[in-house]
Parts: C-alpha cells; structure tokens; sequence
C-alpha cells in the first residue's frame, strides 16, 4: 500500500482520477462533504475507488459528529463528543455509555458505504482551542480517557479501527492548524501530565489502532512540529509508548505544515519523522507533484499496520436498519 493519501474533486471519479489512484505511491484517498450526495452514491463512489486503484486502498473521512461530520443526508446526525457530558446530567457512565453509541453509529453507518476509518476519535483535552471547542470530549485528562475509550470500544466492537488525534494534545493552542502554525509554550510538565495523559493510556491499554499528530510545534521539546519531528514520533510515541500501529500525517496543505518548505519537502520530512502515511488534499497539483518527484518509498513496516486500518466489514448500507448495535445506539442517542 503507497505512503500518500489524497482526495478527489466530485462525486464520481474522472479519468485523472483512475490514473492517480493506480499509481503504486498512492495507498489512500480522504472524502469530504462535497464527494457526498447520499449513501448509494458514495458507496458507488467507493467500488469506483477500489476498482481503479487496483490493489488496496485505505478510504477514510471524517464522521466525527457536530460541526466535523462530512455525510449528512441520510446518515444519523451524530452530536458533537463535547456534548455528550452535558446530554448524559455530568454522569460519566451515563456519558460513556453515549460515547459507546456513537462509535458504534459511526463506524456502522461510515463502513456499510465502502469507507475504512472515520478519523476519530479526538482525544484533545476541551481548553482554549477554537478548532477543537467541542470536537473533545471533555476538560479534564480523565474524563477524556474514559470517554474515548468507551468511544473506540463501540468502534472496535462492530469491526472499525480507530485513529486517537491530534497527538500530543491540540486543544491548549489557540491557533487553527489549519491556516496558522500555532507554537505551544507550555512547560514539558504540563504537555506530558496532562495533554498526553489521554494517549498515553490508551496506547498503553492496547486501544490505539493509528495517530494523527497535531500540526503544532512545542519549543519545550523540538523546534518542529510534530508530524515531521522524528523526537515525538520515533523517541515519544514509538519508543517511549510502544505505538506500533499507523502514523497518519495530518493534511500537508494546512498552513500548520508550511514551516518545512513546499509539498516535496513536506512529504520527504513526513515519511523520514516516521509517518507511515502522508495526507494531501484540496491541493491536486501538489498531490501529482509530490507523486512526481518526492523521493519517498513504499515502506516495508508500514505495509502490516496499515492493512490493518481496512474494514472487513460486510454490512451494506440497505441492511444497517435490521442490526441490533445500530437500532440500540440510535436509541441510546435519543434518535429517532
């Protein structure tokens, strides 16, 4: 399976299309809002996808609930995880049993349309981030524990792997990402005891299929940021937590991966930190660039862990109605 991961313009594949995704560097494609219309139409989308890239490809999108949830029409509206607390009276294991619901809902609804991984779930902690806000399910290191953990066992419990974001911790950054670089000045202890707090436990449980890191740089640490710096994700995440499942890069075409240089070298700087897959989207020049002329590899290590990310589920979207897990959790979730 190739190290880039990319996306397409339409709801259908044009002939560029097919001609990228049968490139050996291309293991991957993102959907967003505007690849969807309704649930027959992506998921013919999907057969498209695999039939034209020829071997395996990990499909992905971001169905993570409230304001991040890219299929809406005909899938269930999914709450944002900050609110689960509020909806559950503050109770913890009332909120957990929510948060087991929507992992459950997610990957039943996003796997019966052909898609692999929902990129979720985000295990920032609730603090001054507007690009976080409510995506995070709570304040406290915790309550973000217990909540996401309930959160993938529902995933992993009806066949998705799950992908535990943005790693160390983006939610104490006021900075979007997506269009600034934002520095954390905070001191080691903090970043450690409480941002990585969620990570490191899950991780530590077993529970952490793959990693998105943060587009953030931490002077207390390394001068870059952290899906290019080989200390978080070789020293940090590897070494120190004996993470062995995927690392995922965060899109290369927000401004938070600017500081490296063009996409060449952002791609080179990704796979040479240790990511085993590299996103580029809403940029196709820079996607054929990089496929082009980047010198990155497919990687031997990254083969198992991400063949482990692909769905092997057999549910189709027309059968999601008869299933007991997707019936309970609709319910659970006061969906009617």
């Amino acid at each position: 399976m190739g190290p880039i991961m990319l996306d397409v313009e339409g709801t259908s594949l044009t002939e560029e299309d097919k001609e990228i995704l049968a490139h050996p560097l291309v293991g991957g494609l993102i959907l967003f809002s505007r690849n969807y219309e309704s649930p027959a139409q992506v998921s013919e989308l999907t057969r498209d996808i695999r039939h034209a890239a020829q071997s395996d490809i990990l499909i992905a999108v971001d169905q993570e609930g409230g304001r991040v949830q890219r299929f809406r029409n005909g899938f269930s509206a999914i709450p944002a995880m900050g609110k689960l607390w509020q909806q559950a009276g503050h109770s913890l294991e009332r909120a957990s049993m929510l948060a087991n619901a929507c992992g459950q809902l997610i990957a039943l609804e996003v796997m019966s349309v052909g898609v692999d991984i929902s990129f979720a779930p985000v295990l920032d902690i609730n603090d001054v981030s507007d690009v976080i806000g409510d995506r995070a399910f709570h304040s406290q290191p915790d309550a973000v524990y217990q909540l996401a953990d309930a959160f993938i066992h529902g995933m992993h419990s009806v066949g998705m792997k799950c992908t535990a974001k943005h790693f160390p911790g983006h939610g104490s950054v006021k900075e979007d990402s997506h269009i600034a670089l934002p520095i954390d000045n905070r001191d080691r202890a903090e970043i450690l005891g409480i941002d990585m707090e969620p990570f490191r436990q899950l991780i530590n449980a077993e529970k952490v299929d793959a990693v998105m890191p943060a587009h953030v740089i931490y002077p207390a640490f390394d001068d870059k940021s952290v899906g290019f710096s080989s200390f978080w994700l070789q020293q940090v995440l590897r070494a120190q937590l004996n993470f062995d499942g995927v690392i995922f890069s965060d899109d290369l075409s927000m401004a938070g991966a600017g500081s490296i240089g063009g996409f060449v070298e952002r791609t080179e700087a990704a796979q040479a930190a240790g990511c085993d897959m590299l996103l580029v989207c809403n940029d196709r020049a820079a996607a054929v660039e990089v496929i082009d002329k980047a010198n990155i590899q497919v990687q031997q290590a990254s083969q198992p862990r991400l063949a482990r990310m692909l769905s092997k589920s057999p549910v189709k979207y027309e059968q999601l109605t008869q299933i007991k897990e997707w019936q309970q959790a609709r319910t659970a979730l006061g969906i009617s």
